[in-house]
């Protein structure tokens, strides 16, 4: 999912950098719950890429299952969630400096 991010959907997304931080993956594959951290570049909001994520799934889909589909018997449904852990460090640090 990284490198498709990366690589692929730069048209989709813009310029903003996504990183995916956890992949968990149900027991029989059917379905990957993914999360993302996003740096917004060029006055885009997190909020914004998230929506454009989440409403181009499918097509994120259908990009890992012609990477993968030789591999599994089952593309799973992703579904993704942000990842505000980075926001939450930030916070912590800028309240231990006051």
């Amino acid at each position: 999912m990284g490198n498709i991010f990366q690589q692929e959907t730069k048209s989709i997304f813009g310029s903003s950098m996504i990183t995916v931080t956890e992949v968990r993956i149900s027991p029989d594959l059917s379905v990957a719950k993914v999360w993302v951290s996003i740096f917004p570049i060029g006055g885009s909001k997190k909020e914004d890429v998230m929506t454009a994520i989440q409403d181009n799934t499918s097509d994120l889909r259908r990009r890992l299952g012609l990477r993968v589909g030789k591999q599994l018997r089952i593309i799973p449904q992703l579904s993704f969630f942000l990842d505000d852990s980075l926001d939450y460090i930030q916070n912590i640090e800028k309240l231990l400096k006051q």
